[in-house]
């Protein structure tokens, strides 16, 4: 495999940790190359009181150079491009879940050109202040579309017919969204006609957005397998941000 030598790409770091005395290790969500693991020499040490590990963090718009020719390949080069996207409280925690899907669903490797650009638009929404759960379902739709798994809101997957809202529907990994025949109550598990072709048609109500929530989230978790996301369990832990001075935290 002859060695790749890349200029200048468009990127967002996703994870980092320390590695070895003096580097990093990355994961980067880049715009024509998807999802890369580099690994930053030296930008622990400090040069004139700062490092260039500095802007080596996630939500920073980067342009970044990097080569190699196995899996792990190394950083040469790293610039800001754009305004830093500060998030804090809640919104920072909804940062490192969107994260942490693109770490866990996306393969390495796998250029995912619209899906670099959702995800900066979804960056730079939380940053906003725009509706949060707004944000998170745009961007988790958009993520299930992009890796082969998208459905359509509106249709019954097995049978082809349109959604009804009288009927309830659950979720079929491979169909989709399908007719629940029995005469059961409603559970978690099940969703309404009527909120289904709501959320379809751009509802933002209460009672879609919630639908929406339970909806991709069960989508999801059929392809994020069982282990548990570390974004939700931190959510837990921590609580409910406080609210100082007008700003959550």
């Amino acid at each position: 495999m002859p060695s790749l030598r890349v200029q200048l790409q468009p990127a967002f770091v996703l994870h980092s940790r320390n590695y070895r005395d003096s580097s990093h290790l990355l994961e980067v969500l880049t715009s024509q190359y998807g999802r890369v693991a580099l690994v930053s020499k030296g930008s622990r040490r400090a040069v004139r009181g700062r490092s260039k590990g500095a802007i080596l963090q996630p939500f920073i718009p980067l342009l970044i150079s990097f080569t190699g020719r196995n899996e792990l390949m190394t950083l040469t080069g790293s610039e800001v491009a754009g305004p830093a996207n500060t998030l804090v409280g809640e919104r920072l925690f909804s940062g490192i879940y969107l994260n942490e899907l693109v770490v866990r669903l996306l393969h390495r490797n796998d250029a995912h050109p619209n899906l670099f650009i959702a995800y900066g638009n979804a960056v730079a929404s939380l940053a906003e202040d725009k509706p949060l759960d707004d944000v998170l379902r745009q961007f988790e739709l958009k993520l299930l579309d992009e890796l082969g798994y998208s459905f359509d809101l509106a249709v019954d997957g097995h049978s082809g017919e349109p959604v009804e809202e009288k009927y309830w529907y659950h979720y079929h990994q491979e169909f989709g969204l399908v007719r629940q025949q029995t005469s059961s109550s409603p559970d978690n598990r099940v969703y309404s006609g009527e909120d289904l072709l709501a959320i379809a048609a751009g509802a933002q109500s209460d009672a879609a957005r919630l639908t929406s929530k339970r909806l991709l989230r069960e989508a999801l978790a059929g392809h994020l397998g069982d282990k548990p996301l570390k974004s939700r369990e931190l959510f837990r832990r921590v609580g409910k941000p406080a609210v100082v001075g007008g700003e959550k935290i």
